[in-house]
Parts: structure tokens; sequence; C-alpha cells
């Protein structure tokens, strides 16, 4: 799909003066911002900063305790797909792939006993494009955790037919799987809304960022949060790998075998020499010798 980063598209969901309260603490306030049509916003933050909160609330799961949530007249609710954070009871879920992608075609009527050739065939289509047709009659507990993320995916994008929601859709997922999925969403061709702790492909694959702290921090194109400086400490805190920067900070980093060898060899040396000294003192503490030299009787 061909995203811009520019508000030239119809406009989707705009959120005025918006909170979100937990027994009368706010988990994400001063929510003011805008998604239309063809975005890609990556909501980023640290622990705790709402971010979770705020696309629950769009998802129509929490109510915001003040300000307006506008769905706009070109977006229904059911045009809206919801990928949450997955559980250890979603990963154990006792049905076939393709009855966990069907289910999210539910979310296109009411009460149906049987699903219907559409939802069949939007099914299988979604199965194929995410590459996990192949998978239709496993059992998805017996799946990978890529492959369970690829299923789930493929629900929420049967629910889905203008926007997408996911919250932290990579959380648990090995670097390659990681990487295969932030393939698939710049292949979608639905507006994305989501939730990320990394920054780094985040700025590389999303149109806008909204960064919060439990209020926003900014929301605004690519290029205007990476001029603002805002997440340079926010990136600080992560290796470009994803790996906690700290982790790496204070292991020694041996350029060759030849160097790994002679700081061996100075260490047997040192060895060497403490065991000589422990002989020497051994040796004097036999012979009687005092502390001024003279020798006891």
């Amino acid at each position: 799909m061909n995203r811009h980063s520019n508000n030239i598209n119809t406009a989707l969901i705009k959120l005025h003066n918006v909170a979100f309260s937990y027994a009368g603490r706010h988990a994400a306030c001063d929510l003011n911002f805008s998604v239309y049509d063809g975005d890609y916003l990556a909501i980023v933050g640290g622990n705790g900063s709402g971010k979770s909160t705020l696309i629950k609330g769009l998802a129509g799961l929490l109510a915001p305790s003040t300000g307006e949530i506008e769905i706009c007249n070109s977006l229904r609710r059911k045009d809206i797909g919801y990928l949450p954070q997955q559980s250890a009871a979603q990963a154990d879920f006792p049905a076939s792939v393709m009855e966990v992608v069907l289910s999210g075609c539910l979310n296109n009527g009411g009460f149906r006993p049987f699903y219907s050739s559409l939802d069949k065939h939007k099914a299988n289509n979604w199965l194929l494009q995410l590459g996990i047709s192949h998978l239709s009659k496993k059992s998805f507990r017996e799946l990978s955790g890529g492959q369970q993320q690829r299923v789930l995916l493929a629900r929420a994008l049967c629910s889905a037919s203008k926007l997408i929601l996911m919250d932290e859709p990579i959380a648990g997922l090995d670097p390659h799987a990681q990487a295969e999925f932030y393939h698939l969403c710049a292949t979608l061709p639905l507006t994305i809304v989501m939730v990320s702790h990394d920054l780094t492909s985040a700025l590389s694959q999303a149109t806008h960022i909204l960064h919060l702290d439990t209020h926003q921090l900014f929301f605004g194109t690519v290029l205007e949060y990476q001029a603002s400086g805002i997440g340079d400490g926010f990136m600080g805190c992560t290796h470009p790998h994803g790996h906690d920067a700290s982790e790496h900070k204070n292991k020694p980093k041996y350029q060759s075998k030849g160097e790994v060898e002679s700081i061996s060899k100075n260490i047997t040396k040192s060895i060497t020499k403490c065991s000589q000294s422990k002989i020497m003192i051994e040796d004097i503490s036999k012979s009687g010798i005092s502390k001024n030299g003279e020798h006891n009787a």
C-alpha cells in the first residue's frame, strides 16, 4: 500500500482532549490527534505510559473518562480489526487455524449459526496472503509463536475493512519473526495503528508517531518526530537490534585470537607469581625467621 505522511485523505478517527482513567487516576490524558485513511501510526513510549489503554479505547473496549473519540462518517465500528497482546490462554487455544481465522468474521454481523461462503473466501484469502494457507487444518496450539501471530493477524484482518489496531504484535517473537511481521504490515491495504516498543522499526515503517508518557508528548510525522529530538532518550535505552544496551556496555571486546591468547598468558603469569610468593612465605615461616630478620632460638 502506498502510504503518505500528510493529511490529504479522509479522517477516520479524531480525538479531542481525551483521557482514560482507572480508579480516578489518569492512565492516559491530553490526547489530541487524528488518524487518516492510509496512515501507519506507531504509538510508542515506556512501560505504563498508556499505550495499551489508548489502543483499547480506540477499539471501543474502554470509554474515555473525559473528552471525545470521534468515529468519522467514513468509518464504522465493524470496519475496525483489533489484534490484542497475545496471552497464554490464546496460545493454547484448542481450535484449528481455520476456525480461529473464521471467528474474525463474526465482527461483520449479528449472531449466525453458520459461516457464509463469503466468510470462508475471506478467511482463505488472508491465509493465502499471509503465507499460512498450508496450516489451515493444523491445531493453533501446535504452531510456533510467529505462525500463531500470523494466524491472529489473519483473524483481525477478517474483521477489518479499513483500519486495524495492534497492541505490541511482535512481543515474544524472535528477531526473524519480527522482521517478517513488519514486512507483512507494510503490505497491508489498510490504515494501521500499532503499539510498539521497537522505535527503530517504527521510524522505518510508520508515517506518524504518537509518543506517550501518560500524556501526549508528541504527535506528528516521522520526520517531525526525528527533528524534535523527543525520541532520543527513548532510543538510547534500546540497542539497535532490540537488546538492552546495558547488557553490552561493560562487556570486554577482544579483537583477535592473539589478543585473547596474550591475556591468557598474562593471567597464567600472575597465577604463577602468586604461587611462588605463597611458597616463599611458607619457607620463611618454616625457617623461623622473625620480623626483624633474626632466627628464633
